[in-house]
C-alpha cells in the first residue's frame, strides 16, 4: 500500500499541490516587491546619495548582522511555533518597515530601518523552509525546490528592470511603496496555507517541550542541533563550507558593484537594474538547467563548476569596465557578464539547498536552515568588509579580479577534493543505516 501511495505522489504534478502553489505564489508576489526595493535602495544610496564604498558596504552589514546573530534561535523558533504564523506577522512587520524607507532622510535612518527588516527576514526564511517540507513530498523536494528557485530569479528579471523604469519615471518612493504593498498580498495569501502541512512528523507533547525548554543549556544545544546534523554528512558539511568561502570571496566584490559602475564614463542609471535582471535570468536558467537533470549530476560537481564560471566572469567584468566606455556595446558586453555570473551562481546555490532539503528531516528543517542562514550572513558580513577596504585603498577594478581569482580556485580545490569526500559521506551513511538493519 505504501509503495503504491508513494509511486502516486510521484506521478502527480507539484503543480496540483494547492498548499505548495498558495506558499510560491506568496513568494512570487514578495519577491518582486523585494528587487523593487533593493534596487531603489542602492539608486538612492549609491547614486543618488553618492555614498562611499564603507557606507555602502554598511548597508549589506545591517541586512547581514541579524541573520548572522539569530539564525540559530530563529531556527529553533520555527521548529517549535507555528511556521504560517511567524511568516503572516513577519510580513506585515516587514510592510511597514518598508513604508518607512520613503520617509528616511539619513543613512542612520536607512540602517535601523535596514536592521529592523532584517530581523524579520530572518524569522520568515527558516519558517518558509520548514512550511516547504511539510507541504511537499520527498518524491517532488528537487521539482519544488527548482520552481522556488526560479521564481526567486524570474523576479529578479522582473523586479530590477519594472524598478529602473519605475525610478526613471515616478521616482525612488514607488518602489518602496509597491514592495510594502506585496508583503500585504503575501500576507493574505498565506492565510490559507494549513497551519501543519501534510508531511509534517510528530512533535513532542506539551508536558516534554515545558521540561526540555528549562535552562539556556538545553536552548543552546536544541538551537545547536543543525549544525551537529550537519557535520554528520560530510558531503553537505563541505557543500556548506564551500558555498560560505565562495559567498565571502564574491561579496568583496559584489558588494561594491555600483562602484565599479561609477568608474564608466557617462554611466546610465538604469544601467545597474538591467544587469541585476540579466543575472537574474542566468540564474533561472541554472534552475531550469538542474531541474532537468534529476540528481545526474553530483552536487558538488555543479556547485565547483558555478563558483569557476562566478570567478572568471567576475575579473572579466572589471577589465571591461576599466577599458570601455559607456554605450551599447558596453551594455550588451555587460548583460552578458552578468547573466554568465548568475548562472554560476545558480549552480552553486541551487544544487546545495536542493540536497539540504533532501537529507533535513522535517522537525529539524527550521534549525538546519537557520544555522546554514547564519554561516552564509557570516560571509555576507566579511566579504563587504574586505571589499571596502579594498575599494578603498586600491580601487573596484582589483577587488573585482581577486575576487574572481579567488572564486575559481575555490572551485577547482573542491573538483580535487570531492572524491574523498564522497566515499567519507557513503561510508558515514551505512554507519547509521547499519544499526538500523
Amino acid at each position: 500500500m505504501k509503495q503504491g501511495a508513494e509511486l502516486e505522489v510521484q506521478k502527480g504534478k507539484l503543480t496540483a499541490n494547492k498548499p505548495f502553489m498558495l506558499l510560491i505564489s506568496a513568494q512570487l508576489v514578495s519577491n518582486i516587491g523585494d528587487w523593487l526595493y533593493f534596487l531603489a535602495l542602492l539608486t538612492m544610496v549609491g547614486l543618488k546619495w553618492q555614498a562611499t564604498p564603507w557606507e555602502i558596504t554598511a548597508l549589506s552589514l545591517c541586512m547581514a548582522v541579524p541573520m548572522l546573530l539569530g539564525g540559530p534561535l530563529a531556527g529553533y523558533l520555527s521548529d517549535v511555533l507555528d511556521r504560517k504564523a511567524i511568516m503572516i506577522g513577519s510580513d506585515l512587520i516587514r510592510a511597514g518597515i518598508v513604508a518607512g524607507l520613503i520617509f528616511a532622510g539619513s543613512l542612520w535612518q536607512v540602517y535601523i530601518l535596514l536592521v529592523a527588516k532584517g530581523i524579520m527576514d530572518v524569522l520568515f526564511s527558516p519558517a518558509k523552509s520548514g512550511k516547504l517540507k511539510e507541504l511537499v513530498p520527498p518524491a517532488q523536494m528537487d521539482q519544488a525546490i527548482a520552481l522556488s528557485s526560479s521564481i526567486e530569479q524570474i523576479t529578479k528579471i522582473i523586479g530590477p528592470a519594472l524598478g529602473g523604469l519605475l525610478v526613471a519615471a515616478v521616482g525612488i518612493s514607488a518602489c518602496y511603496w509597491i514592495d510594502s504593498i506585496t508583503y500585504l498580498i503575501s500576507a493574505l495569501i498565506l492565510l490559507a496555507v494549513p497551519h501543519a502541512g501534510k508531511y509534517r512528523t510528530a512533535r513532542e507533547s506539551n508536558g516534554e517541550a515545558a521540561n526540555r525548554s528549562k535552562g539556556f543549556q538545553t536552548f543552546r544545544r536544541e538551537a545547536g542541533a543543525g549544525l551537529k546534523l550537519i557535520s554528520g554528512m560530510p558531503v553537505v558539511l563541505s557543500g556548506m563550507i564551500m558555498l560560505v568561502s565562495v559567498l565571502m570571496v564574491l561579496q568583496i566584490a559584489d558588494s561594491q558593484t555600483v562602484t565599479l559602475f561609477r568608474e564608466i564614463p557617462g554611466v546610465s542609471e538604469d544601467l545597474l537594474g538591467w544587469c541585476m535582471a540579466a543575472s537574474g535570468f542566468g540564474t533561472l536558467l541554472s534552475a531550469l538547467f538542474t531541474a532537468r537533470l534529476r540528481g545526474a549530476v553530483r552536487p558538488l560537481v555543479l556547485m565547483s563548476t558555478g563558483a569557476i564560471l562566478m570567478g572568471a566572469v567576475f575579473a572579466s567584468a572589471a577589465v571591461i569596465t576599466s577599458y570601455g566606455d559607456a554605450g551599447i556595446w558596453m551594455n550588451i558586453i555587460l548583460f552578458g557578464t552578468f547573466a554568465l555570473a548568475g548562472t554560476g551562481a545558480g549552480l552553486v546555490f541551487i544544487p546545495f539547498n536542493a540536497m539540504l532539503q533532501r537529507r533535513t528531516p522535517e522537525a529539524y528543517t527550521g534549525r538546519v536552515f537557520g544555522t546554514v542562514n547564519s554561516l552564509t550572513s557570516a560571509a555576507v558580513i566579511l566579504g563587504p568588509v574586505a571589499g571596502g577596504a579594498m575599494v578603498t585603498s586600491a580601487g573596484p577594478v582589483a577587488a573585482f579580479i581577486v575576487s574572481g581569482m579567488l572564486a575559481a580556485m575555490l572551485g577547482a580545490a573542491m573538483l580535487m577534493l570531492r572524491g574523498r569526500i564522497e566515499g567519507s559521506d557513503e561510508t558515514a551513511l551505512q554507519a547509521v543505516s547499519e544499526p538500523v538493519a
